[in-house]
Parts: structure tokens; sequence; C-alpha cells
């Protein structure tokens, strides 16, 4: 039996107190825990960290190659939804997810899709069926049913979501929320269908109103959306309904920290230690019911040791007994990453980015660095023989969204805030469907960029005149294979030349990939057009 002591200073979350230990560990688990003399030279002994709500996809990493980075700041576990893998490949990426994680030493926990497609008003590369999330929910490696989307399915009672919702009743695993800003009635019906948890809140009110019908609230701090200061809070008063997640991280800010910084803000605003932590180890673990040690005899030996309770930087990560992580460096190896992938559109030309008008007058998207939610503003653009283009003088810029599954017409609109002054950027990674993503100040830098990932099937891309960046990302067209510190350099390279074309967002790649998500109101775009997320239907991209 593999065994080995470490000797630290024990946060007792449960009890609220610190002293000092010799922790034995044995055959993965923790054998004892024996009280020593206090000595304050020793490092702090958590529980791991799990973020309680992430797309893995979203980090451009495979799973594989997302512990390796995760570990090193501490998280042990992940509460993972593969729906954007699955909107790409079907089943065959929520099996690629689970069998790719399963490589290394870290705790993947997965959830059934429920919204796959997420709605028919997009075109996506795959679907999950009922049948298809019954046989998810018989498994193991499920936990949970992924979060459901559909919200108004849900308060309206419609017999397929409610079918989905009894599955997952029935195998006794909880039900994910996601409802930005439902409140009142709807938010009351919506929880007492079953939904036990929210992500998506982004007001102290909204969160509160949600406690109060028993969901529990995962503050979200994520490259794009970040909830934390307006939710942080309410772990005063209900650190029991309280957990961190980040939803979305691109691989830039995985490499600088993940949950562990959340805590250290937290810490840092006043919060108190053990309420703090008590959201970051021990809710996840009891909410979803995970094997996941919590630092007791007879626990999995998933844990921390710190190298103090203020910055939270982490000395080393044990997972089963096993050494993953130590003084900044990942210590799991690096595994075989297979490709698959769903991306059948080919070139475009400058033509088929032209759009005919008469008038100046458009709806416009407000992109709003740090929120998801996209305002609809009205604005005029510029008419140049007879075709409607950007006008970055007052940051109305054209969006493109083109299908990556067939041949078919982009869809074309506008939008504000991406700052860009020459150039354009671009994007398969679209949540939900992952079609292509492109804003520009002109059509041939729209198609250029457009171009070089249709190319590579699937990445992010940057075009000023002559200069082009692309960084590919062959798993779906949405997650690399390679090296995922190596990813994340070649991130930081591209996401700098779009700052240095002039975009001022704080991540704008990844809010590039939130301006197809038709679930968050007001106005998106989806490969079929112009969308009013409050109506939830198509709607005109030019003012009558």
């Amino acid at each position: 039996m593999n065994c080995f002591c470490i000797e630290g200073q024990y946060l007792d979350i449960i009890n609220k107190t610190i002293f000092a230990v010799e922790l034995k560990v044995g055959d993965g688990k923790i054998v004892s825990i024996r009280k020593i003399k206090d000595n304050p030279e020793l490092p702090y002994i958590s529980p791991g960290f799990i973020d309680a709500h992430v797309h893995v996809e979203s980090s451009m990493l495979v799973p594989a190659e997302f512990a390796r980075l995760a570990v090193v700041h501490g998280t042990v576990a992940t509460i993972s939804d593969p729906h954007e893998i699955a909107n790409v490949c079907g089943m065959e990426g929520v099996n690629y997810m689970i069998e790719n994680g399963a490589q290394v030493p870290f705790k993947f926990y997965f959830g059934a899709p429920s919204c796959v497609p997420a709605t028919h008003y997009e075109t996506a590369g795959g679907e999950i069926t009922v049948q298809n999330i019954h046989d998810l929910l018989e498994r193991k490696e499920i936990v949970y049913l992924a979060e459901m989307m559909n919200w108004p399915g849900t308060v309206n009672r419609d017999p397929l979501v409610m079918e989905k919702i009894a599955l997952a009743k029935k195998y006794g695993k909880p039900i994910d929320g996601h409802a930005p800003g439902l409140k009142g009635e709807l938010a009351a019906k919506y929880a007492s269908a079953g939904i036990t948890t929210d992500h998506e809140c982004f007001t102290k009110e909204e969160a509160l109103a949600k406690i109060q019908l028993g969901m529990k609230i995962a503050i979200r701090e994520g490259s794009a959306a970040k909830n934390f200061e307006a939710l942080i809070d309410l772990i005063d008063e209900y650190p029991s309904m309280m957990m961190f997640c980040s939803d979305d991280k691109h691989p830039d800010n995985l490499a600088e920290s993940h949950i562990n910084e959340l805590v250290s803000r937290a810490v840092a605003k006043g919060k108190n230690l053990f309420d703090v932590l008590r959201a970051a180890c021990i809710t996840p673990v009891n909410h979803y019911r995970l094997d996941v040690g919590l630092l007791r005899v007879g626990d999995p030996a998933d844990f921390v040791l710190l190298k103090d309770i203020k910055d939270f930087k982490v000395k080393a990560t044990y997972i089963n007994g096993r050494l993953v992580a130590q003084d900044g460096q990942t210590l799991i190896p690096r595994v075989k990453n297979e490709v698959i992938n769903n991306f059948n559109t080919s070139l475009k030309s400058v033509e088929d980015f032209a759009l005919k008008s008469r008038q100046v007058q458009v709806r416009v998207i407000e992109a709003l660095d740090g929120q998801l939610i996209t305002p609809e503003l009205n604005g005029e653009i510029l008419l140049k023989d007879g075709f409607a283009i950007s006008n970055p003088s007052s940051d109305i810029l054209k969006i493109a969204v083109v299908n990556r599954y067939e041949d078919a017409s982009p869809a074309i609109a506008f939008i504000k805030n991406f700052g860009l002054k020459s150039g354009a950027i671009a994007s398969s990674v679209g949540h939900d469907s992952h079609n292509i993503i492109a804003v520009g100040v002109d059509d041939e830098s729209i198609c250029k960029a457009v171009n070089l990932l249709i190319n590579v099937k699937g990445g992010v891309s940057a075009v000023n005149g002559d200069q082009e960046e692309v960084l590919p990302l062959p798993v779906g067209g949405i997650m690399s294979n390679r090296d995922g510190y190596e990813v994340a350099k070649a991130y930081i390279k591209i996401d700098r030349m779009a700052k240095d074309m002039g975009s001022t967002l704080q991540s704008p790649y990844m809010t590039l990939s939130f301006m197809a998500l038709l679930v968050i109101p007001d106005l998106k775009l989806s490969d079929k057009g112009l969308f009013d997320g409050q109506k939830f239907e198509f709607t005109d991209v030019f003012l009558q």
C-alpha cells in the first residue's frame, strides 16, 4: 500500500477552526488525521477546489489538457456540461469527453446535455434525444442533467422537457438550471419543476429570489461573463447555498488561475474564510454527491497544500493520494488526444458578405464587456453603392454568422462595442451551435478571416491587411489537442492582435463566441438570421 504522511495546518471548514495535523494517506485514501504541535510555518491543508459549472470545451482544450492546467491551481474536480461538443458531434462528442478525461488523474463529472440543439432557430451538428439522455443518466460518469436552458418549456410544462426532467428524477440525479433574469411567478414555476441550481444570475436580487425558491447559486466568473462582484455578498447570509464556477474560461485565463482566485478575492473582501471554502470545496460535493474527498478519515485523498490563506497560491495538489501538481508545475503527463470533427462548408467569397440596402437605420447588437446579455440599440451604418457597410467611426461593425455544417448564405447584422478600427476577427467557437462568427470593418477582411477557419476546419483567426493569425482547433472546431500551455500562448498572441486592431473588450474572442447564443436576451445572430431573444423570434436588421 502506498503510504505517506504530510504535516500542515488543517482547515476544518465545518467546525471553522485551524489546527496543526499529521495527515496519513494510504492507498489513495485518508487513513488518519492526528493533531500535532502548532507550527505556523506549515502549509495549510484544504479540500481541493471544485468548478461547479464549466464547459471544458470553452477552454479550447480537450479534457486531458484542461486537467493539466487546472490542478496547478488546486482544482481537483469539475461539474462539466459537454453541451458544446454535443452540439457539434452529438453522442460521439459526449463519449469523446468522457473517454478523453478518463485518461488522466482528475475527477471530471459530466452531465447529460438537456438542450441539444439549443433552439430550432440555428443549425447545429448534433442532437441529444430523450433516449440518449436516458442512456447517459444510467452511466456512473453522468451525475446530473445539465443546464435546462429551455426555461419557457419548463415553466409551461412542455412534455418533451418534462420527460427529460422525469428521467433525472428517476435516477436520483440533480437538475441544473439556466434562467437569466427569470423572476417572480415564472421563476417559481421553473424551480418547482425540480431545477436545483442556477449560474446565470447577474443581480443580487435575482439570485436571492432563486435562493428563496431553494435553488443553489453558482457564482460565475469566466473569461466573458463576470458576476462575482454582484453576487458575493450573498455568501454572508446563505453560505450553504453558494458555489463557485467559471462556466467558460479561455486557456490564457486558465493558465493563470481558476477557482482559487475567487476564493482569494472573496476573502480579500472580508468574507468568512470557512464560508468561502465551503462554497469552493464542500457544497458541490454534497449537492452532486461526488466521490471527492473532504479531508475526513476514509475519504479519497483529494486535497491541496496552500502557501497562505490570503492569495491562496497552491503549493501542491493531490488527487486520490497522487501528487498531480507542485509549486506551479503540472505533474500530469500528456496523453494522446484523438481528433473528431464535423465541419462541412466551402470557402466563401467577398460577395457572400455583401448586404443590399436603401437605408442606414439598423438594429444593433450591443456587446457588453463582462456580460452575456446584449441589449438592442438603434444605429446608423454607412451605404456604399447600394450596400450596407460598417461604420467604424461610431463603432457599428458588420457581424456575420456562417453555417459550418453545410453550404448556406451567411447571416449578416451589425454590432457595437467591439471597437475594431481595421480588419476582422472570426471564431468557430460560437455558442451554442458553433457556427463561424466574424466581426469586421470590411467585407474583404471578414471573408478572409472566415476562410482561414474553413481551411483548418475550425479555430480562431484575426486579419489586418496582410497580417494573418489563426489558432487551429481541430477537435470539433472548438478544442485543440495540443499542449495546453502552448495553446494558451498562441491564444494570448491572437488576443493581443485583436486588441491591437482596436478592440477594447477584455476578452474579444470569448465575447464574440456568445453573440450567437440565442437563449440569452436581447438581440443575437444565428446562421439563420437576427434573433429577438425577448420575443423568441427572428427580426429584421433594418428598421422599418
